[in-house]
């Protein structure tokens, strides 16, 4: 099927080399000539539409995720007294062990249905610090070949076979020109700690239908969050790209399921009862649902992901005391415990090469002493 998206690549053009004769004395901008950058280059690559006819999805896949949609929408309001569970690999960086998860999910999602709302964590874009590896959709090689027309096909090919196995989708938007490749899938969103304060990503969270859930800053503050839940909630018009890679403005209706997602802070967690009652009453003063979701993970586990175990338990008890307002929580999960160096020629099968998960069995135990105790 990838042959046939090589049809879709257009042409590679190559940015001319900046030419000291571009320079003039009296231009309006100093142009520093001297300064002998590498060439840039860009490579066409298929638009969204084309992407999405070439990998469609059929009108009963469709509704089906519009049924998943609104099951999240009604956990958030209330009327679905669930748990929602985001689980998942921290990344998926190969599609085979990525399906036999979505395999063992969907099953273990049929038993505890009558508790928990199991959508699966596939994220294909990573942020990085510095630099590294960005995911499936920009090097499905692992390799620094940055084949990103595959990247995206096969990133939306596996978003579409596993929610085709019926398991609603959640998955981190990054780079908003990425999203309409895959937006039609997702029943949940991610906006991370490190984008919760971008302008254009709540923009972006303003126009989807999937519920959008703002991560708390890294400094643990929830003020970027609230703002971004206001943000987003709002209409916008803003600089788009369409489905035909055209440049538009955009108007979006506003997200009314933009909601918080504690994720503690520079080594501190934020999930306690303490800390959860003081982001209700700051939820509430703006205005807002009270409506949170824990991550599980990052600082809210001190880094050890071990510890993701702890931070569940505490959550239930939390809830099975009278907290709603807790609606979820989010692990990291993979079909193997702990995590690896990204060394495409010695890759252990199903073992995150980004954040260190909890392992398959582990996962299971969990989610299952969840529902239980629920019960």
């Amino acid at each position: 099927m990838f042959i046939a998206l090589s049809e879709l690549i257009m042409n590679t053009v190559a940015l001319p080399e900046l030419k000291t004769s571009t320079c003039r004395e009296n231009a309006p901008i100093n142009i520093d000539c001297r300064a002998s950058a590498p060439a840039s280059s860009e490579l066409v690559l298929p638009t969204p539409r084309e992407l999405r006819e070439h990998l469609p999805v059929d009108p009963a896949l469709s509704r089906r995720i519009a049924e998943q949609r609104e099951a999240v929408r009604a956990v958030l309001e209330g009327r679905d007294e669930r748990l929602l569970v985001v689980v998942g690999p921290c990344s998926v960086h190969d599609p085979r062990a990525a399906r036999e998860y979505a395999e063992r999910l969907a099953g273990l999602a049929s038993r505890v249905s009558d508790r928990l709302l199991l959508v699966m964590r596939v994220y294909v874009e990573k942020p990085r610090t510095t630099v590294g590896w960005k995911g499936l959709a920009y090097d499905p090689g692992l390799d620094g070949s940055d084949d990103m027309a595959y990247g995206l096909a096969l990133s939306r090919e596996l978003l579409r076979d596993i929610a085709a196995q019926g398991l609603p989708l959640a998955t981190e938007l990054l780079q908003p020109m990425v999203a309409p490749y895959f937006d039609d899938l997702l029943s949940w969103v991610a906006i991370g700690a490190r984008t919760t304060e971008s302008q254009v990503h709540r923009e972006l969270a303003s126009g989807l239908e999937a519920a959008v859930g703002f991560k708390n800053g890294t400094d643990g503050g929830i003020q970027v969050a609230i703002d971004a839940m206001r943000a987003a909630a709002h209409g916008h018009r803003h600089f788009a790209v369409d489905l035909d890679g055209r440049p538009v403005m955009r108007q979006t209706p506003g997200n009314p399921h933009a909601h918080l997602v504690l994720r503690g802070g520079h080594g501190a967690p934020n999930y306690q009862a303490d800390k959860v009652a003081v982001c209700r009453h700051a939820l509430e003063a703006a205005g807002l649902s009270p409506a949170m979701m824990v991550d599980c993970s990052h600082a809210n586990s001190r880094k050890d992901h071990r510890r993701q175990g702890e931070v569940l338990l505490d959550v239930l008890n939390q809830r099975l005391q009278g907290n709603r307002d807790l609606i979820g929580v989010m692990l990291e999960s993979h079909l193997f415990e702990g995590r690896q160096p990204l060394n495409p020629q010695a890759l252990r099968y199903g073992v995150s090469v980004t954040d260190a998960c909890i392992g398959w069995e582990m996962t299971e135990h969990l989610l299952t002493v969840a529902a239980e105790r629920l019960k």
